[in-house]
């Protein structure tokens, strides 16, 4: 799991609602939904020209809530013409793992939609509830790129809620038509195409146009904006520009996901502003928020705006308390973060120039220093990670985990029996950090997702654990990698010479 996915995931967790639905007695019955693993994926999904697999884990509370909207939405789509075919494949199980890092999943559900038998695979980014799923998938069967030819075909496939993309054409022919279309099908899943001769039909924009145009349609900033070089790298990388906010929002809605991803995925500068909509100035600080946003356009950084009351997951990630707002904050490319609580609307834009600067310190987010730390497995925050980890001159294996976490929770006890078997020797530490209430540095540790083990021996050396999750395997990696350095274990060796 990418870092932009375990922010995001962190994010979302506590704003999760679990989803019900009644079906027929028929369909309790009879599971729509086809059911892959290691044996029959390659087989099934060759058979098909278009098929779309979910890959999940069991312990996976978003799978959970998805479960039943993916069945129903595969009931209702099975009798589409073509039928459209909806599977899972659980990931998580160990004889489906090496699929599961074939086809790149980092985080659960990913939802993959796969094209002549597996040629062409592309991410579902679309709704995730089933009327959404249903409506979403229709399109991706129909042509890349629907021809608008009335306004009936505007009322259609155009509205003020989503980006949608059209190519104005004198003809629907050549070369730039050509590359219009191979952009079409190669991004179908992230946009609405349509293609037309009549720029009179199209909302926004000229009326009139004489040479090929590609006009992208959005609900925010500037509603219309026009490109004429009909590259598909060049026509790509518009696209991707031009449907980002200028102010990206913190709103759980299915129109908003696709924006809330593209800002966390953003390889930029993350610029945060939470405030409470309620608050007296909040007209005065969106307007210098997203002054600031425009002024550094294109200069590294994304912008993001949050209400406190929908901000939760946000500010727990932060270690934030809602009577610090409002409060902006930077997380840069490394990850550190600098923030600024109570902040003032006229302080914003000195205190972001100071940090574009350089002058700014980062904020290092820490639990306490627990005051005993006596259990076999010890406890390490950020404040205590020097001193416990990085400079210690013992063999340390450290667990960075999340309280929420279904693995995590599976490892404890296993964990537990590791620390106890070697209670005795005083050269090794087995620990545990919370990575969601704790910094630590990405030079020495990558985080991709929870749980993830680090092993640090006595004399320095760094290493990823990524072997079973047994007691017995865990112990022999420790017994392998680990180096003798106190004085009674150097001691005892000597004796043995």
């Amino acid at each position: 799991m990418a870092f932009s996915n375990v922010l995001l995931l962190c994010f979302f967790v506590v704003l999760s609602s679990t989803f019900s639905m009644t079906f027929g007695s028929e369909d309790q019955q009879k599971e729509y939904v086809l059911t892959l693993d290691h044996s029959n994926f390659s087989d099934i999904v060759s058979k098909h020209n278009f098929i779309v697999v979910e890959f999940y884990a069991p312990w996976c509370g978003h799978c959970k809530n998805l479960a039943p909207e993916y069945e129903k939405a595969a009931s209702l789509l099975s009798s589409h013409d073509p039928a459209i075919v909806l599977a899972k494949f659980d990931a998580d199980a160990e004889d489906n793992k090496e699929l599961a890092k074939k086809y790149e999943v980092q985080g659960f559900p990913t939802i993959k939609i796969m094209r002549n038998g597996a040629q062409n695979i592309q991410d579902y980014n679309g709704p995730r509830e089933a009327d959404g799923i249903v409506t979403y998938l229709k399109k991706q069967v129909g042509p890349a790129s629907n021809q608008i030819i009335t306004s009936e075909d505007v009322a259609s496939f155009i509205d003020d809620k989503n980006i949608f993309i059209v190519g104005i054409f004198p003809k629907l022919s050549g070369k730039e038509f050509d590359n219009f279309m191979s952009l079409a099908e190669k991004l179908r899943s992230d946009y609405d195409f349509g293609h037309t001769t009549n720029a009179k039909l199209i909302p926004h924009g000229g009326s009139s146009v004489t040479k090929p145009t590609l006009r992208l349609l959005k609900p925010f900033d500037e509603r219309a904006v026009d490109f004429k070089k009909f590259e598909v790298d060049e026509m790509e990388k518009f696209i991707n520009e031009a449907s980002t906010p200028l102010v990206t929002l913190f709103e759980q809605t299915a129109e908003n996901q696709r924006f809330l991803s593209k800002f966390f995925d953003s390889d930029d500068a993350k610029v945060m502003l939470f405030l409470d909509f309620s608050h007296e100035e909040v007209d005065t600080f969106k307007s210098t928020f997203h002054e600031l946003a425009g002024s550094y356009k294109g200069k590294g950084l994304v912008f993001l705006l949050g209400n406190v009351p929908d901000s939760e997951g946000a500010l727990q990630y932060y270690g934030l308390k809602e009577d610090q707002a409002p409060v902006i904050l930077v997380q840069d490319t490394k990850g550190l973060k600098y923030i600024n609580q109570n902040v003032k609307s006229d302080h914003m834009a000195p205190w972001l120039k100071d940090y574009m600067n350089g002058m700014l310190k980062p904020f290092i987010k820490s639990e306490p220093i627990p005051e005993t730390n006596d259990e076999p497995v010890k406890v390490v925050v950020t404040d205590s990670l020097k001193d416990m980890v990085l400079d210690s001159k013992k063999n340390v294996l450290l667990e960075v985990y999340a309280p929420w976490c279904g693995h995590c929770k599976k490892l404890a006890p296993i964990l537990e029996e590791v620390a106890v078997s070697f209670e005795q020797d005083p050269d090794v530490v087995i620990a545990k950090l919370d990575g969601t209430q704790n910094d630590i540095p990405s030079d020495k540790f990558e985080i991709q997702g929870y749980p993830t083990m680090f092993f640090k021996s006595a004399s320095g050396k760094y290493a990823q654990y990524d072997g079973n999750r047994s007691k017995e395997d865990i112990i022999e990696f420790i017994q392998n990698n680990r180096d003798a350095t106190s004085e009674s274990t150097l001691e005892s060796i000597k004796d043995e010479l």
